[in-house]
């Protein structure tokens, strides 16, 4: 990438956005504080909105788990990417373990099931899951699935729930 080398350098650029772009997202509060803002997904596992994009099918966001043991199995039918914030995890049917700065790339059609070792007090994990999550018992049968619709609504329900509202959730939809 070129550097500038004039006194533009620092300027902003001077022309309108496109008309038709959607506005960014700014979530300066991406590990909250407030516990409200973190949206129960089953016993001691949460997770923090920080885009739910409606026309390209995914979501991102913070999975908290404050508890040891197996949370979930399931499949991916399109790539999820995930960077481990704090704490480790690590998948069954893998000998890898997502730690502390980790990086975990998940290619379309991999079935898993994400397991929190017993000394582990708690796991942030940001995630970005495209399309839907299938979750199976151990031989493949469908036990339900999350989109980013579910989410979506999980969302403007536990939000009305504790008090910001239903709309609160608008601020992460694209």
């Amino acid at each position: 990438m070129p550097a500038e080398k004039d006194e533009h350098a620092r300027m902003p650029y001077q022309f309108p956005m496109p008309v038709d772009a959607l506005p960014e997202i700014v979530v300066p509060d991406a590990v909250p504080t407030d516990d409200r803002l973190w949206v129960p997904q089953a016993e001691n596992v949460w997770f923090r909105p920080l885009c739910l994009n409606r026309s390209q099918g995914y979501w991102t966001n913070l999975l908290k788990v404050r508890k040891a043991g197996v949370l979930s199995r399931h499949r991916h039918p399109q790539s999820v990417h995930g960077f481990v914030l704090k704490g480790r995890w690590r998948y069954l049917e893998h000998d890898w373990v997502a730690t502390e700065g980790s990086y975990v790339f998940e290619p379309p059609g991999e079935t898993h099931t994400l397991v929190v070792p017993d000394d582990v007090e708690e796991m942030i994990t940001f995630f970005q899951v495209n399309g839907v999550m299938y979750y199976v018992d151990p031989w493949g049968k469908n036990l339900g699935y999350e989109d980013v619709f579910t989410k979506i609504d999980m969302c403007r329900a536990h939000f009305e729930r504790v008090g910001l509202g239903a709309d609160y959730v608008n601020a992460f939809i694209r």
